[in-house]
């Protein structure tokens, strides 16, 4: 299995704005060859900034990196701003990508 995440900075104020954003979009996931599942996750509040992560699960690698390549990726990502145009964000977002070494689940699951 392979991990993405991507963080986000908020701007103090912007977070409905962007759960929102992220509530009404269209990812284009489901239908995605090795896509597993996708978790968006409030972080905690600093002075400057909510911190957020995008958190995809894939089959593999190679299935998260076609996905960026992809018609679907695209589609996903063209509306990835405010209608505002006005930035959410304190900076870009960060990725950071990790190869799944273990995995353990509750007994019975």
């Amino acid at each position: 299995m392979f991990i993405a995440m991507n963080r986000f900075q908020v701007k103090p104020g912007s977070e409905q704005a962007f759960e929102t954003l992220w509530a009404n979009r269209e990812s284009y996931l489901g239908d995605t060859p090795g896509f597993v599942e996708f978790h968006l996750v409030k972080g905690p509040v600093a002075e400057d900034h909510t911190l957020y992560a995008s958190h995809t699960i894939w089959a593999d690698r190679a299935a998260f990196e076609a996905w960026t390549k992809s018609e679907a990726f695209r589609r996903a990502h063209v509306r990835a701003g405010n209608k505002t145009g006005e930035s959410l964000y304190l900076g870009h977002p960060k990725f950071e990508g990790f190869e799944v070494l273990q995995t353990e689940r509750k007994s019975g699951a």
